[in-house]
Order: C-alpha cells, then structure tokens, then sequence
C-alpha cells in the first residue's frame, strides 16, 4: 500500500534516530536544562538572525497552539484567524477550552488579509457595546496554510504593520515551517519569519523528529511565565533533551532545509503527473500538500492501491482529495502511484 495520507506517518529522519540511540544512556537533568537543549537553543536563534529571544520546545503542534494562544490572550480577548485555520476546524476547540474564542476571518486561498484584520479591529471598537465583546487580542497565521498556500513577504509585512499598529501579536503556526520555506518561487526566509512574528513555532513533528515543535519567542515581555503554562497544558516534557538533541540535529548542516527541499520535489512531481493525467489541482499549493477534485471513481479505484485523504464530505459525483510528501517519501513511491493514475 502507497501512503500519502500526511506528513508524520514515519518515525523520524535516520540521523535523529543515531543521535538519540548514542546519547540513550546519558544521564542529563530534566525539562530542557540539559546542554543539547541549550545548544539547540542557540543554533535556532543563530539561524533565525535573532541576537535575542527565547526558545521553547513544546511535545506536539495542538498543545503548542493552545498554550501559545493562551498565554499572549487576556481572559476577555480572543484570537483573530482564517475560517479554515487550524484553530479555527482541526483542533477539536482546543483553544475555546482554554477560555479563548477564535474570531474568524474570511480566508483567501486560506490566507487572511491586512485589510481585514485592520476592518475587524477598527469596526470591533467602533461599537459602542464593544466593553461587551470579545476582543481581538492577536492574530493567529500558518505558513503554509491548511491548503498548502504560502503567504509573500509584501503580504506577511502588512500583516505584521497592521498588528503592531493595534497593538495585538502576530503569532504564526509553522507546524510545516520547513516546507513553506523551501517552496519553489517563495520570497520568505526564516529571518522575514522571525523579524515580522512577535512569536512562531518551527515544526519538528512534521519535518522529520519523531515528535516537538520549537517556539520563538522575539518579543520575550509577551510571555514571561511561559514554562508553567506548559507545564499546566500537558506540553512539557520531563526527558526535554529528547527534544534538544532532536532539533540540535535538525538545525546542523542545514538538515531542517535539506529534507524540506525533498518533499516540496517529490509533491511537485506528483503535481505534474496529476495535470498530465487530467486532474487540475483544486488550488495551486507550492508545498507539500495537494488537492484535486477527482470523479469518485477514480478515487475508489486509487483507494485500492494507495491511501490518501478525502477533504470534506464525499460529492455526488467527485470529491476534494489531498496527497502529502513529507522528508521521507521515497521516488519510487510517486513513481508507483504515477503509474496507477
């Protein structure tokens, strides 16, 4: 069976494996205070271009959403993000459990505007009621987006004006970080993330380590009692140098970028080969998500071979599918599934 259904269905790439099994026997202190975790600390900063700022590793992408969004929001405020945001449908209300309410916006090709984030601002304190509504207390972004767009840098900067303008961080999930960054024809690095975010998170569960994300925190004064709030949502790992040591690795010789750079090759392949076959893509992603509207039996058919993922309700006569690469999706996978289109 051919599997493209996501982007954390292996284990972790070969060289976190080697490094976790060499250091398996250690004995380090706890929580992220041991010296891989400080290094990989310093080297994520040194990437970023950032002289300061704070890093923290977290377990898993929804804990990290939840704890982030609850620890910059003010109990009255809530979180500005698409319709189609993660917050927003995938995260089983997550962020509504902590006592946040996600205020959504409308998306395009899954990315918000400036515009209507300086609208919604300005017209929330234009009402004169607006002592008894929900404030917009930051702004929640992806890149990539849940339909694998990506954000420019002129659109990340009036993003990143707009919320500096109100006052109101810009927070971004970049729970597939690495592969926006290595899309063909993007204008943004990791030094625009870091730059134009008050705070990010660099996705490791999805880039190759068996688990964690890494927050970035450039605007240290919105988070100042970080670690207990991650301990109170269940994201802090007391054996954190399986974290350190992971990221350590992923952040030496460029290998966060290098196994990005494979799986933004192998969905462009399969891109290719799906408009060739006559299946145009539902929207036009760069990265290694992709969609097509496919008739329902050529997904039955494909279904036999391959697993993948319908994308909302099966349709009448087709329905929206997604097909994921990741940094260990082999060639010859593709070229198999290639064949059976």
């Amino acid at each position: 069976m051919l599997h493209f259904d996501s982007d954390y269905m292996e284990g972790a790439h070969p060289e976190l494996m080697r490094r976790l099994m060499e250091t398996n026997l250690e004995q380090t202190s706890g929580y992220g205070t041991d010296e891989y975790t400080e290094r990989a600390r310093q080297r994520i900063l040194e990437t970023c271009g950032l002289k300061q700022g704070k890093v923290f590793f977290l377990v898993g992408g929804t804990q990290t959403n939840a704890t982030v969004i609850d620890g910059l929001l003010a109990h009255h405020e809530g979180v500005l993000a698409a319709d189609t945001g993660h917050i927003s449908v995938h995260e089983s209300g997550a962020i509504e459990a902590s006592g946040h309410k996600v205020l959504t916006l409308p998306p395009y090709d899954g990315k918000v505007r400036a515009e209507d984030v300086k609208g919604y601002i300005t017209d929330f304190y234009r009402d004169d009621s607006y002592e008894h509504m929900v404030a917009p207390g930051m702004l929640y972004i992806s890149h990539p987006t849940e339909l694998g767009t990506l954000y420019s840098l002129a659109e990340l900067e009036a993003l990143s004006t707009v919320c500096r303008e109100a006052d109101i961080p810009l927070y971004m999930d970049g729970a597939r970080l690495g592969y926006g960054l290595m899309a063909d024809g993007t204008d943004v690095t990791l030094e625009d993330v870091a730059r134009l975010c008050d705070v990010f998170y660099i996705g490791g569960t999805k880039v190759g380590a068996l688990f964690g994300e890494a927050v970035v925190v450039t605007r240290t004064d919105l988070l100042p009692h970080f670690f207990p709030l991650v301990k109170q949502h269940g994201a802090l790992l007391a054996k954190g140098r399986l974290l350190g040591i992971q990221f350590e690795t992923l952040f030496t010789d460029d290998l966060y970028f290098r196994i990005s750079r494979h799986a933004i090759q192998m969905a462009m392949k399969l891109k290719q080969a799906f408009i060739a076959k006559g299946h145009m893509p539902y929207i036009d992603s760069p990265t290694n998500q992709q969609f097509f509207r496919m008739p329902n039996e050529d997904i039955d058919r494909l279904m036999q071979v391959a697993s993948f993922e319908r994308w909302g309700p099966r349709g009448d006569q087709e329905t929206l599918v997604r097909f994921v690469t990741n940094w260990a999706t082999r060639e010859e996978a593709v070229d198999e599934l290639i064949r059976h289109l």
